[in-house]
């Protein structure tokens, strides 16, 4: 196990304070600041201390390769784009994926959104260029505004108000879903959306759904009570977003009143990006005090001492469930990159869920000025990830998508062939491009035959 290089203060949700803490904005007024994250401190959780226990449980058995992860949604959540039909959209091709996953795998999938609390956004430069005139950038909805002036793109405190509100809100109507019946198995074929099943992507998802409600039929014929099991008329479903704005997390942290330790209360899991994963920073220091799972983006230059001493940062009892490792090198880097990481935590004996992002390392910027990404570079890098796993005896325990359930065309490729010329049709992200339902779908089918045997 990797020794940290520095001695950090003892931790307390106010301690990252000390430390340099990187992609944080420059807020104009601290009394603005303080005020609201004094709010913010009096608010109720969002979620619960046991729920996020629940979930550490479950990617637990991911570790083991007993469930598989899928963690998905928007790019960056806005408060533009929010509204019930949004919400419902995106956990249907959540839905639907992990039917998918679930029914060609035969294993259980932890069901985890990018969403409910992804609205900051880390950014490679703090300034960038708008009709020849320099701009503060956007940093997400957390922080300012996307239009594209001076006024816009001041850092707002009061904004952090809003993400909280719009977080229960969604989170409020994902608990119903989820529990009122939304998520029934019998209603399978609901989850397919119109402009979706007509494509083969759709026609086969229609396939399988009807195979699932062959089983019910007979599992009702064999005397099992289907009607009242609450086993096939609900599901768990968790949030997650990338814990950047420390002020922000360390507001929502509450002590647990039952074991007295401490959660950040923002999500069910939080991760590191790949911006700010120094094992002595300022982050790692925040998630290594609190008991939610925690995640940790890896990219191409991740080392293996890095991933050691970020191992023995923030999951220093090695429970499983604990940690997890988001692979987000590009299809070009992951064959040379990961290789030597996943040996490393094999040969400590590091209980690690391993999930491939296959999005972030394939961006670019195609001749149409649209940043975009290649659907068949995205399946190159899960076909890598599965390799390597399979070469070096571990565990590929999942994927992280960014994708959203309406009809946009932000990917390259697919079975619609979504080209260049697409792109203008409907690109609607606030930042990066995202897989549509059909493509989610047919991705889903192919990690499912990357998952058998």
């Amino acid at each position: 196990m990797a020794v940290m290089s520095d001695p950090l203060p003892a931790w307390t949700p106010s301690s990252w304070n000390a430390l340099a803490a990187e992609q944080q904005p420059d807020w104009p007024d601290p009394q603005q600041l303080k005020a609201a994250l004094t709010e913010l401190c009096a608010m109720p959780p969002l979620v619960f201390a046991g729920e996020s226990r629940a979930l550490q449980t479950q990617l637990g058995r991911v570790a083991e390769g007993k469930a598989f992860l899928l963690q998905g949604g928007d790019c960056a959540e806005t408060f533009a784009a929010f509204g019930a039909d949004a919400i419902r959209d995106k956990l249907k091709v959540l839905l639907q994926m992990a039917i998918v996953l679930t029914y060609g795998a035969q294993l259980p999938v932890v069901k985890v959104g990018r969403i409910a609390g992804q609205f900051a956004k880390p950014r490679s430069a703090a300034v960038e260029q708008v009709d020849g005139v320099g701009l503060p950038v956007w940093r997400g909805d957390a922080v300012n505004r996307l239009d594209a002036t001076a006024e816009a793109r001041q850092p707002d405190p009061s904004r952090l108000l809003r993400v909280y509100h719009q977080s229960a809100a969604t989170l409020n109507l994902l608990r119903a879903f989820t529990r009122g019946g939304f998520a029934d198995l019998e209603k399978v074929h609901v989850w397919n959306q119109e402009f979706v099943a007509a494509s083969s992507e759709g026609k086969r998802y229609a396939a399988v759904a009807e195979e699932i409600e062959r089983a019910l039929r007979f599992l009702r014929a064999c005397g099992v009570d289907v009607t009242n099991d609450p086993t096939f008329h609900t599901v768990d479903f968790w949030t997650s977003h990338e814990a950047l704005l420390l002020g922000y997390e360390e507001a929502l942290t509450r002590q647990d009143s039952l074991t007295g330790d401490w959660y950040d209360c923002s999500a069910h899991m939080l991760w590191i990006g790949e911006r700010t994963r120094n094992p002595d920073g300022a982050h790692a220091h925040f998630l290594s005090g609190v008991g939610n799972p925690v995640g940790v983006k890896l990219g191409r230059t991740a080392t293996a001492d890095e991933v050691s001493a970020l191992a023995a940062r923030l999951n220093p009892d090695n429970v499983p469930g604990r940690l997890t490792f988001i692979t987000r090198m590009g299809a070009a880097s992951a064959g040379r990159v990961l290789p030597e990481l996943v040996r490393t935590v094999r040969d400590q004996g590091l209980a690690v869920v391993w999930c491939c992002d296959p999005m972030h390392g394939n961006t670019f910027l195609s001749g149409s000025g649209y940043k975009t990404r290649r659907f068949s570079d995205v399946l190159d890098e899960l076909r890598t990830f599965f390799g390597v796993h399979a070469q070096e005896g571990t565990v590929p325990g999942g994927v992280h998508i960014e994708l959203t359930g309406e009809d946009v065309t932000e990917c390259l490729g697919g079975a619609q062939d979504i080209a260049d010329m697409d792109l203008a049709y409907r690109y609607e992200t606030a930042c990066d491009p995202r897989l549509n339902n059909q493509q989610a779908l047919e991705l889903a089918f192919q990690v499912a035959e990357m998952l058998r045997p």
